[in-house]
């Protein structure tokens, strides 16, 4: 190893241990990575209560953070933060699979696309697409096909897509300087069994934003929840109770205490 190698080591190292001391003190915080700022909210293994919410008890979709924030005040219990948790039908419904409290609520989707036969693929179809899922105590980040291969009997799970990062790879459909950027969502399986959301305050493309999960995060997996209008972020810490556009969100993650 020369020198400059060994000093961009050792930055890469300082800007972890850094990442880790202000997670010790609040789970959602400000980061940078090669210019472009971000917010990272991380939850460690077998710690904190990490849910997924989608319809609150009229069975009418939440679509703010807010909503659920207070029926979990009524119950005694505060919402940390929260995240949008994958994209979402005009209803505010999951688009593909979706379990909660142990609850398939939806089932997976192995569709090629939405059925448009031109234009662009839509995010969700981009391959692979992925599964975020909680089993026990322990997080996990599968492509589709894997996840429903081993027919896991899950806790909770949101599919998306596409995949990100996988085993350590980027996703070879990512283009490097690609100018098709956008605000954007995702979360990543990272050292130490750490589960890391992670948004971009400005617009960024798929592959700089893959690079943040494996090359900063040191997440070997990671999966694009959403993007543009859909990237939100609740955190009272940092004064964060942000809204859509488009007249809510969908399904969403919280770490409730």
């Amino acid at each position: 190893m020369d020198f400059r190698q060994g000093m961009l080591a050792a930055a890469m190292m300082l800007a972890v241990a850094t990442l880790a001391e202000a997670v010790a003190a609040e789970p959602c915080v400000q980061d940078t990575f090669e210019g472009e700022a971000y917010v990272v909210c991380t939850v460690e293994k077998g710690k904190g209560d990490l849910r997924l919410f989608w319809k609150n008890a009229d069975g009418e979709p939440y679509r703010d953070f807010s909503g659920f924030a207070e029926a979990l005040k009524k119950r005694g219990q505060s919402l940390v933060f929260a995240v949008n948790a994958g994209m979402y039908l005009p209803d505010f419904s999951p688009i593909g699979l979706y379990v909660e409290d142990g609850k398939e609520l939806r089932p997976a989707s192995t569709a090629r696309s939405d059925g448009a036969t031109d234009g662009p693929v839509p995010n969700f179809y981009k391959k692979p697409n992925g599964v975020f899922f909680i089993d026990g105590t322990s997080a996990g980040i599968l492509p589709t096909q894997e996840f429903l291969k081993r027919r896991l009997d899950v806790r909770l799970a949101t599919q998306s897509g596409p995949m990100l990062v996988i085993d350590n790879t980027l996703n070879p459909i990512f283009i490097v300087g690609s100018t098709d950027k956008t605000r954007r969502g995702g979360v990543g399986i990272c050292g130490d069994g750490l589960v890391r959301f992670a948004i971009s305050e400005d617009r960024v493309n798929f592959h700089d934003f893959a690079r943040l999960f494996r090359d900063h995060l040191t997440c070997p997996n990671a999966l694009f929840l959403d993007g543009g209008r859909g990237v939100g972020l609740y955190s009272p810490a940092l004064g964060r109770d942000d809204k859509s556009w488009h007249g809510g969100f969908g399904p969403m993650f919280g770490l409730v205490e």
